[in-house]
């Protein structure tokens, strides 16, 4: 018997999209749960506690504007 993997969704974002939040407006999950503040400079990527979905910033951690 094998499990089978839920796919996590992967959203690439830029700087114009900081500071990050989720769900991002016009995502189809815009009302699937609360609007979550993420951090995502330090490290270049985060996870959505609520949902999953994994945001990577562009250019990767400490390439945004200050």
């Amino acid at each position: 018997m094998s499990e089978t993997k839920a796919e996590t969704r992967v959203i690439e974002v830029t700087d114009a999209d900081l500071p990050l939040h989720c769900p991002m407006p016009g995502q189809d999950l815009w009302d699937s749960h609360p609007r979550v503040y993420l951090p995502i400079e330090d490290k270049g990527e985060t996870l959505c506690p609520y949902c999953g979905t994994l945001y990577k910033l562009k250019g990767g951690a400490g390439h945004h504007r200050h």
